[in-house]
């Protein structure tokens, strides 16, 4: 197992606390045979993370030959009894791993920089809205925040991609069709936990930003809010489940890459660090630092999607509205252990999943840990060293 898996499991363990009492999963999996072959190839330390604001993107590092005086290693810890995570394949406990999938509308104006709650989620979309400028969609399952947000308004394609999971979904009201798509869905494909409406109470403010940048949540709030909206306390069975698998070996990982992603009020840049088998995240040059515990941002796995997408001033008089081609097909850019596939994204209709097929055409397999999709509209340029 690579050192991004055992970050993960040591990050439920600090944030246990707060785990909900659901009951065990109504669905679990034999890994017997994976985690005997996770600990035989157990990576090296995460390296430490600096916390400072204000610092250039990561160096290119060339991953050399192994050194000759190798210290023994710290004993591998104890992964009976784990499972994998529905949304992301972390191994962690059954209780944690099937939970409810919570989905949350995060806001990504300038003013509602540095948000928080992005290190403990499982996965997170950022897509172009109205203006193009841009917001987040987070979704948590095995671990969870103390703090989340901005919450903001929801948008289509935000509300599909959490009815994918059955989840329930955090915000602050929504455009008028997005509305109106709710109002026909919510308590059969997800649960609302709408902060102008009966979720209200999942949610509080701030006093350090102005409105309305400062709705604040957490995923205790949300969870408690939600079963009292009549959500079940376990993923649905149905859900469709992406497939996952272990980490490679150091020597098997691929260069150093760089990525590049524009959007209209930033770039969005990773830096791969081979040591901990991750990507760190930046806003331009800045590193992009977690309110929530002061960490920078990582990823183990970024898609880059290409859809269809414009602004409508049509439909909804005094608003720019963003149309999003998010059912059909495109290409997909799957960066993952320095390492890049180029595959297609395939969602065939309303109320199928999002799937990311390799150049075969079957479902690519994500290395465990936490997945950053990248939706930018068709023709962007994404350059990647």
């Amino acid at each position: 197992m690579g050192s991004g898996v055992l970050r993960y499991l040591l990050g439920v363990s600090r944030v246990g606390e707060m785990r909900e009492g659901g009951g065990v999963a109504s669905r679990s999996r034999a890994i017997l045979a994976i985690v005997t072959a996770v600990v035989a190839a157990c990576g090296p330390a995460v390296t430490p993370i600096p916390s400072e604001t204000q610092a250039s993107p990561p160096p290119l590092v060339t991953v050399g030959p192994a050194p000759t005086d190798v210290p023994s290693p710290s004993p591998s810890p104890d992964l009976s009894g784990l499972v994998p995570a529905d949304l992301d394949g972390v191994l962690t406990t059954p209780a944690l791993a099937h939970r409810l999938p919570l989905f949350v509308s995060i806001d990504d104006a300038r003013a509602a920089r540095p948000q928080s709650g992005f290190n403990a989620t499982s996965v997170v979309w950022q897509v172009p809205v109205d203006g193009y400028e841009s917001r987040y969609l987070m979704a948590f399952q095995e671990l969870d925040a103390s703090a989340i947000g901005p919450v903001r308004s929801a948008r289509l394609f935000l509300a599909h991609w959490a009815a994918e999971a059955h989840g329930a979904l955090a915000h602050y009201g929504g455009d008028r069709i997005t509305r109106a798509w709710m109002a026909d869905n919510r308590r059969t494909v997800f649960t609302d936990v709408d902060g102008l409406g009966a979720g209200n109470a999942a949610y509080h403010r701030i006093s350090s930003r102005d409105a309305p940048h400062n709705a604040y949540t957490s995923s205790a709030d949300l969870r408690r809010v939600a079963l009292k909206l009549g959500a079940d306390r376990l993923i649905d069975g149905s859900v469709h489940l992406r497939p996952f698998r272990d980490d490679v070996s150091v020597a098997e990982r691929g260069s150093v890459q760089q990525i590049r992603i524009p959007y209209n009020t930033e770039t969005i840049r990773y830096g791969f660090d081979a040591a901990s088998d991750s990507y760190k995240r930046f806003i331009g040059s800045n590193p992009q630092i977690d309110s929530m515990d002061g960490q920078q941002v990582t990823a183990r796995t970024v898609v880059v999607l290409f859809m269809p997408f414009h602004t409508d001033s049509t439909i909804e008089p005094g608003h720019n509205r963003p149309v999003l081609g998010f059912i059909g097909s495109g290409v997909a850019w799957i960066f993952s252990e320095g390492t890049l596939v180029k595959g297609r994204w395939s969602k065939a209709r309303e109320g199928d999943p999002t799937l990311i097929l390799g150049p075969d055409g079957q479902e690519l397999a994500f290395v465990r840990g936490r997945i950053f999709m990248q939706v930018v509209p068709t023709g962007t340029s994404v350059v990647r060293d």
